[in-house]
C-alpha cells in the first residue's frame, strides 16, 4: 500500500519491553523483511533510544493534569470495578484508583501512570472498516501510559514516535483497531497534529479460529525461509489481499504491480491446513 501510493516507509524497533527482547531479534526481523523483498527508508528507529521524548511527553501530560501514579495490578481494578457497590456512573467507576488531585509533575518511582479518561466516546473513519466509535471508559478505563519498568507503555510510545518520525498514515491490524481511540485522546492531550489516518486490516487465523502466534511453531516465517525464497508466502498474500483468485508463487515486484488496495478484504481470513501444505510442496 505504502509504495502503490508513494508513502516513506517508516521501519521502528519496538524493544522496550525488556521480558519479551532476547538478543539479535531486531536483526532477525531485520533479516526476515529483506528475505520477503520488503524495504524501508531511513535508518530504523530504535525506541530504546528515544526516552528523553517519551520523559518530555509525560511532563507535558502531567503539565495539563491528565495522568496520575496508581500502583494497583490490572486484576486489583477490575475486582474493585465489579464490587457490589459499584455503580456505573463515570465517577463511581473511577473512585477506586483516581486520586483527589492529580501532580502536576512527573517523577518516575516505581510505579505506574495512567491517562486520565474522561466521559465521551472517540469516533474517526478507518480507511478500510469504515466509520468508528470507540467509547475508552468502556475500554477498561484510565489505561497506563508509563509502566514499573520505567518504560512508556506501547499507547503512549507509539504516539510520539509516529508524531515525531512524520507518520500520517498508520496501517496495522484490526485487533487494534480500539487502541486508535486511545492513542487519538493522547494526540489530543499532549496537543499533538496532525492526527494519523488510520487503516485496519484483516487478521490470520489459523484454522482452530485463533490469531496466529508464537505458539504456531510451524506457521513461524522462519520454518519457510529455511526451504528456500519467499515466491509462495508472496503468493499465498496475493491470494488473501484479492490480488489473485488462485495462490500461485510470485516475486514482490510481481505482487507489487498487481496489488489494487481497494481489493481488500475485511473479513478475517484463515490459514487453512491445504493453505499450510501448499507453502509447504
Amino acid at each position: 500500500m505504502a509504495r502503490k501510493r508513494g508513502w516513506r516507509v517508516v521501519l521502528r524497533i519496538e524493544d522496550l519491553d525488556e521480558s519479551r527482547v532476547h538478543e539479535g531479534m531486531a536483526q532477525q526481523a531485520i533479516d526476515t523483511l529483506r528475505w520477503l523483498g520488503l524495504d524501508w527508508d531511513d535508518e530504523p528507529i530504535i525506541q530504546t533510544q528515544r526516552m528523553e521524548a517519551y520523559h518530555a511527553a509525560m511532563q507535558a501530560l502531567a503539565g495539563r493534569k491528565c495522568i496520575y501514579p496508581c500502583e494497583l495490578s490490572r486484576r486489583e481494578i477490575e475486582e474493585a470495578l465489579s464490587a457490589p457497590h459499584a455503580s456505573p456512573t463515570d465517577a463511581a467507576l473511577h473512585a477506586p484508583i483516581r486520586p483527589e488531585t492529580f501532580p502536576d509533575r512527573f517523577d518516575t518511582p516505581a510505579t505506574s501512570w495512567r491517562f486520565a479518561v474522561q466521559p465521551g466516546a472517540v469516533e474517526f473513519t478507518d480507511q478500510l472498516m469504515g466509520p468508528q466509535r470507540f467509547d475508552p471508559n468502556g475500554l477498561g478505563g484510565d489505561f497506563i501510559v508509563w509502566t514499573k519498568r520505567q518504560a512508556p507503555s506501547y499507547q503512549l510510545a507509539v504516539v510520539i514516535d509516529d508524531h515525531d518520525a512524520g507518520v500520517t498514515q498508520v496501517v496495522r491490524g484490526r485487533d487494534l483497531l480500539d487502541s486508535a481511540a486511545r492513542q487519538l485522546l493522547l494526540y489530543r492531550a499532549i496537543g499533538l497534529g496532525p492526527e494519523p489516518v488510520y487503516t485496519h486490516l484483516p487478521l490470520v487465523l489459523g484454522h482452530d479460529g485463533r490469531r496466529l502466534a508464537k505458539r504456531d511453531q510451524d506457521t513461524h516465517i522462519a520454518s519457510y525461509s529455511q526451504q528456500g525464497g519467499p515466491e509462495r508466502v508472496i503468493g499465498l498474500i496475493a491470494k488473501w489481499a484479492g490480488v489473485v483468485p488462485e495462490a500461485t508463487p510470485m516475486t514482490i515486484s510481481a505482487f507489487l504491480d498487481a496489488f489494487d488496495p481497494d481489493t481488500l478484504p475485511t473479513d478475517d481470513l484463515v490459514f487453512s491446513k491445504e493453505d499450510a501444505r501448499w507453502l509447504r510442496s
